[in-house]
């Protein structure tokens, strides 16, 4: 879709989403084993079709290169490098229409977006890439601000289930996975990060070669939280499944809860590491 047919076209302004909000709220709100929704041919099929047409593959942008034993995948939050739909639709996803359509589904209000893309942005991860469970840092480094709410938008065409890579949702006790979310063409997955709340895609893609996992992840935010979620700061804490090792040990990171200075230092010294482990491999 060239970008002159799509500038005036503001895609949550169609009533549709207003139904789907309305439709998804109580789902979401009784899922399990956290709160979640996935919603099929969310976006108008020409709007996604262009969106994976301009779908950067691995050797076309610089993307920030996560390889190590929890996750292994390919990261690009510079939306310069983003198709021009793509990008527009970043803006779209941020706009106000589309906070309210979050709102309505969640029942969170006040929601902010982060332009930023902390954490989040254009992610594809190829053959034998996985992201092992975890549950998600829970404040943006940055302004401090409050995580509450992740979305995925997949663009996996022909998808099949035995390729891997279904949104995995566990219970808090890591014991069992309650949901499998397959990333398909065109699907939105929502849900509400916690301390507790742990998904992943913990096994090696089996996909042809030089296929990948494709999406675009967008957090949001609020001033605060409710009392009976921890407050207190941490970093992505990740959790192994039973009878599984990560790296070559048995380990389950604790959650680390820490003053907020200590918390940005400790986030920016393991993206410098990663970069000098990289720059060293290459």
């Amino acid at each position: 879709m060239p970008l002159r047919d799509f500038g005036d076209r503001f895609i949550f302004d169609d009533p549709k989403y207003e139904t789907l909000a309305a439709e998804g709220a109580a789902k979401y709100r009784l899922g399990t084993p956290f709160n979640h929704m996935a919603f099929d041919n969310f976006l108008p099929l020409d709007v996604a079709e262009a969106m994976l047409a301009e779908f950067p593959k691995a050797q076309d942008i610089e993307w920030h290169n996560y390889n190590r034993p929890a996750e292994q995948k390919l990261v690009c939050v510079d939306e310069s490098k983003f198709g021009p739909v793509t990008r527009s639709m970043l803006y779209q996803f941020n706009s106000a229409p589309f906070l309210r359509f979050l709102e309505k589904v969640t029942g969170i209000d006040n929601m902010i977006p982060d332009p930023t893309m902390r954490g989040g942005g254009l992610h594809q991860t190829p053959k034998g890439g996985l992201l092992k469970l975890h549950a998600d840092f829970n404040k943006h480094d940055a302004n401090f601000l409050d995580r509450r709410i992740n979305v995925i938008f997949y663009m996996n065409k022909d998808w099949k289930e035995e390729y891997g890579g279904s949104l995995e949702l566990w219970d808090q006790e890591v014991t069992k996975c309650e949901v499998k979310i397959l990333p398909v063409f065109n699907r939105l997955a929502i849900f509400s990060p916690t301390s507790k709340t742990f998904h992943g895609h913990p096994d090696p893609l089996t996909c042809p070669d030089g296929d990948s996992r494709k999406s675009l992840a967008l957090f949001y935010y609020t001033n605060g939280r409710p009392a009976n979620e921890t407050n207190q700061s941490h970093t992505t804490i990740f959790a192994e499944r039973p009878h599984e090792r990560i790296g070559g040990m048995r380990w389950r990171v604790s959650q680390d809860y820490m003053p907020p200075v200590l918390f940005r230092v400790m986030r920016r010294f393991r993206e410098r590491h990663l970069a000098n482990t990289i720059q060293k491999r290459g």
